[in-house]
């Protein structure tokens, strides 16, 4: 922290502008990209959709996808209601 105290409040500034802008930049890169992997206990971990990756196991997904048109259904029944995240 020795360092931060000898720079001028515009140079301390600066510094956050552009770890801003470095967090910016990184929130971005990452928006829209999934990945998957597989988790210690075996379940499929899906990250990239929000702060904590989505886990389910084989079977679960399996369900899900099968139920994809039900789903996607009930979104556009409900839309008018349905809050959307960016």
């Amino acid at each position: 922290m020795a360092v931060l105290q000898d720079l001028s409040q515009a140079e301390l500034i600066a510094k956050v502008a552009a770890l801003e802008a470095a967090n910016a930049a990184l929130r971005q890169a990452r928006q829209g990209k999934l990945t998957i992997k597989v988790s210690d206990k075996g379940a499929i971990s899906v990250y990239g959709m929000g702060r904590w990756p989505v886990t389910l196991y084989r079977s679960q997904f399996e369900r899900l996808l099968d139920s994809a048109e039900q789903i996607r259904a009930f979104i556009d029944a409900n839309a008018d209601v349905l809050a959307v995240k960016d």
